[in-house]
């Protein structure tokens, strides 16, 4: 216990004291990020903070030396997303380019052998994935990694609603007995919280696409292998349900470009955290609703793991109609609301 314990501390603060240093070097190569009509903020802020969490998970995952047979691949993966991360943040390369090393990235990890073979979901029991495995493995991490990534829009805001899956994660982890799963979450919360003390509002470095595709990368890694590699019965629901808000968040996005007839990879300010702004939430509250959100998501996902079946058809039901209602109404949708619209015309004819 004392080797976790103890692995947790320096990843912290090693991430702590890494976060100044950082600082100096984005200042110096000029990687920072501008003010537009899109951002929020202001004043140009320096980027490339994702490498203080980056340094702490390492020097703490070095410590600690958990092992794993497909530690290289993960690794080689994650190099790959940490280029792509820097380089962006320097050059502001292309959706083109940054989707070709998330897919170089993931296609190193499946075709090392860990994929998602099979999943458990309810009534249907294993379902084997067969050739899918591959398609779904790479649709898994690089949906995850881009996910974290979108939801990067506030000061605390990505680095906060990661900390809070991440916590979820290991809870369940540590009950499962998963101690590879669990020591590469307890560390990757480590470092991230240590850079946070730094990113909460108001921010003094911004993480990047450093550290959101690297925490993405990673979240998604460890679910794989904390739940789809698992003989639970609901492996697949348990982890959209922890990831609920980049998920719920980047399928509302997809959705309102669909319907504005917009590219799917247009940029826009509609994401939850733009909607709560412009409901009149202050920068700070926001951040502070949607980690309630996201505690919310995975303390369900908890509960859910624990319950009878036909309890997790009534959650899973309740939550999804909660979630989509809630959408339409604040706009993540856009100004359309057909199921809202649907509802209306349907009591207006009775």
């Amino acid at each position: 216990m004392s080797l976790y314990i103890v692995g947790f501390l320096i990843s912290l603060v090693v991430s702590l004291c890494s976060v100044p240093f950082v600082k100096k070097i984005a200042l110096k190569f000029g990687i920072v990020d501008q003010p537009n009509q899109r951002k929020i903020h202001m004043t140009q802020m320096p980027r490339l903070g994702g490498l203080a969490i980056i340094l702490g998970f390492l020097v703490g995952f070095m410590y600690v030396s958990p092992t794993n047979p497909y530690l290289m691949p993960i690794f080689l993966g994650a190099c790959i997303i940490i280029v792509i991360g820097v380089l962006d943040d320097k050059f502001n390369l292309t959706y083109k380019i940054k989707l070709a090393g998330q897919v170089a990235a993931a296609a190193i990890v499946v075709f090392s052998g860990l994929t998602v073979e099979f999943i458990y979901l309810p009534m249907l029991h294993r379902v084997e994935l067969g050739m899918l495995e591959y398609i779904f493995t790479m649709l898994w991490i690089i949906g995850i990694t881009n996910a974290v990534n979108l939801i990067d829009g506030l000061d605390g805001l990505a680095s906060g609603v990661s900390t809070i899956a991440l916590a979820a994660i290991l809870f369940m982890a540590i009950i499962n007995g998963q101690v590879f799963v669990a020591t590469v979450t307890l560390l990757l919360m480590a470092s991230t919280l240590g850079f946070l003390v730094f990113n909460f509002y108001p921010a003094k470095i911004f993480m990047g696409d450093t550290g959101s595709l690297f925490l993405g990368y990673f979240i998604s890694i460890i679910s794989i292998l904390g739940f789809f590699k698992s003989f639970t019965l609901v492996s697949f629901i348990i982890p959209v349900l922890i990831l609920s808000i980049p998920i719920f968040d980047t399928y509302f996005a997809i959705i309102r470009r669909l319907l504005n007839k917009q590219k799917l990879t247009s940029p826009d300010r509609s994401h939850l955290h733009h909607c709560l702004l412009q409901l009149g939430f202050s920068h700070r509250t926001t951040v502070l609703i949607i980690y309630g959100m996201g505690a919310f998501f995975g303390i369900s996902a908890i509960i859910f793991s624990n319950t009878t079946l036909w309890v997790s058809f009534l959650i899973i039901g309740l939550l999804l109609l909660f979630v989509h209602i809630t959408a339409e109404l604040i706009g993540l949708i856009g100004q359309k609301k057909p199921f809202i619209t649907m509802i209306k015309r349907l009591t207006s004819r009775s």
